[in-house]
């Protein structure tokens, strides 16, 4: 079974601080993937945060250091790891970031992003402290994002596309049992991967410091006025069949009479 997210039933106003966090992640993106993998590589160490130099318990030559450590958990946000990892949090931050973006206001929302982001890498770094493997990306910072919205916006159904081997359908879930689920999710793999303190390549506990972050910083920064535990706006669990266009129409000056005109009628029987 395979679950994807596609929008919202929440409208907002235009969300532009989600936008532009949008572009500078696909901007760098772009610039990263014009590197060749020994430049990458670098990349990745001189700005991905490395928990050994955050906390001082390891160090790495003068060339992987060009920026102070603790500014490396903010250029972290903006870097990834393949299209795929970039597409997934980018698909996150679209449908989440706007409501969460009007909830708390455009100023208060970036400062609210990086808070998650840098309380998602010290969660994560918390587990190796001496690790020098870098971590890239910005699903600490979105996790906070669902974490917010989880509280703001628990019964807003979400289009989500349901695949099950050959069927397809989009189907109303309520945010709160996708955003939970998904949290409880990284919870257990990051329990499972623990003893590796590197997820097997996912931080996962990146995302459940994010989305604890993001779950406890609502409630002291959303705008005054705004509500938590809205009410939803459409009927959940509504199941939408995916439909192909028809394929039988009738040509120019032949009418569709459920035989095919260009088949010879004195051969049919």
């Amino acid at each position: 079974m395979f679950f994807l997210p596609l929008y919202d039933d929440n409208p907002s106003r235009p969300a532009y601080v989600t936008w532009v966090l949008i572009a500078a992640c696909v901007a760098v993106f772009l610039w990263q993937s014009g590197l060749d993998p020994q430049q990458a590589r670098l990349v990745s160490l001189q700005y991905g945060m490395v928990p050994g130099l955050l906390f001082g318990n390891a160090d790495l030559p003068e060339p992987y250091r060009v920026i102070d450590p603790w500014l490396s958990p903010l250029t972290s946000m903006f870097m990834h790891g393949g299209l795929l990892h970039l597409g997934g949090n980018m698909l996150f931050l679209w449908i989440f970031g706007n409501n969460v973006e009007e909830a708390l206001g455009r100023l208060r929302y970036v400062l609210f992003y990086g808070l998650c982001g840098y309380a998602a890498a010290l969660f994560q770094a918390a587990l190796d402290t001496a690790s020098l493997v870098p971590m890239v990306g910005a699903s600490g910072a979105i996790a906070g994002v669902l974490g917010a919205y989880a509280l703001l916006y628990p019964k807003a159904n979400v289009r989500t596309l349901v695949i099950v081997i050959v069927f397809f359908r989009i189907v109303t879930i309520p945010a709160a049992a996708i955003l939970i689920g998904w949290f409880l999710m990284q919870t257990i793999s990051g329990l499972q991967t623990a003893p590796q303190a590197g997820g097997g390549g996912v931080a996962y506990f990146a995302h459940v410091g994010g989305f604890v972050a993001g779950a406890a910083l609502i409630f002291v920064m959303r705008r005054r006025g705004v509500q938590l535990f809205n009410p939803p706006r459409t009927a959940a669990f509504e199941i939408t069949p995916i439909t192909l266009p028809s394929q039988r129409r009738g040509r120019r000056g032949v009418p569709d009479s459920g035989t095919d005109p260009w088949d010879k009628p004195w051969t049919r029987r």
